[in-house]
């Protein structure tokens, strides 16, 4: 359906700054294109204004004033011919979008335990027998207990955490269930920690 004079959002031009509106692009537009410099730096006086009143609880902000004319700046695409009140040079570091961060792909053979405890399965494979390793391999079986609750929605099996124990360690930690006792976690800890 075409309608005449009648156009979408998505059919105009990309706005520079969308946060403004177009109706400020357009005040930034029409100053670009006023014929002498006095009326360009009148206009955008005025502009500015408006875009400070479209943001009052920034005014506070000793650096808001030169964000706003960095903005204009970026909004007139450097082409605004005035005298600048603030150096806009560092304003086109404003639009410079950062690389995207690279997101870790590490294999983890059970995602439900995470990362952070297929690292202690290798440190314990490397501990030597003592009260240290002991101790690690205990938190480490009771957090796997934790983790299977949390992703299993409430069920758990001690054996499966002592299997799993077992086969990612290489079998350096064997849990006797017959000595072994993991901590109580009641049901109101579990909802507790989900959030």
């Amino acid at each position: 359906m075409d309608i005449q004079g009648l156009d979408y959002n998505t059919q105009r031009e990309r706005l520079v700054l969308p946060e403004y509106g177009r109706e400020i692009q357009k005040m930034v537009d029409h100053a670009v294109q006023l014929p002498t410099k006095e009326e360009r730096q009148r206009c955008a006086d005025t502009i500015v204004g408006i875009m400070e009143r479209m943001f009052p609880q920034n005014r506070e902000n000793p650096e808001f004033k030169q964000k706003l004319w960095d903005h204009l700046a970026l909004m007139s695409n450097f082409k605004l011919d005035i005298d600048w009140p603030f150096d806009i040079s560092e304003a086109r570091q404003i639009a410079t979008k950062p690389e995207p961060l690279g997101y870790p792909m590490t294999h983890i053979p059970v995602r439900h335990y995470g990362k952070l405890i297929f690292e202690i399965f290798e440190k314990l494979k490397t501990m030597p027998e003592g009260p240290e390793r002991d101790e690690l391999a205990r938190v480490t079986a009771n957090q796997m207990k934790q983790s299977l609750l949390q992703w299993s929605h409430g069920s758990c099996d001690d054996e499966k955490v002592v299997s799993d124990m077992a086969r990612f360690t290489d079998g350096k930690i064997q849990l006797d269930l017959e000595t072994f006792r993991f901590e109580k976690m009641t049901e109101k800890e579990l909802r507790r920690r989900k959030k």
